[in-house]
């Protein structure tokens, strides 16, 4: 699959293949050339689910920083506009 497919992943999509490749590879009955084409595909699948989280972690972040009144910590005033 080429980058831009893997972009278009969605994470669950990504995971959910990901698993069937480790399942393949516990399983064993592959031969070397197919379970190295496995073990590349689940690495490839690893970093498009890693990049999925880390841009989720960065969302919450962003939101855990914004105050009650939607501006980021620091900038509202108590007693602002009494």
């Amino acid at each position: 699959m080429s980058s831009k497919v893997e972009e278009s992943l969605g994470y669950e999509q990504a995971r959910d293949e990901l698993i069937e490749v480790v399942r393949r590879l516990e399983a064993g009955g592959t031969t070397l050339e197919e379970s190295l084409a496995l073990w590349e595909r689940g690495e490839e699948l690893a970093k498009v689910c890693r990049r999925w989280l880390e841009g989720a972690r960065a969302r919450l972040d962003a939101a855990l920083a914004e105050g009650e009144d939607g501006r980021p910590d620091g900038e509202g005033v108590e007693g602002e506009g009494e």
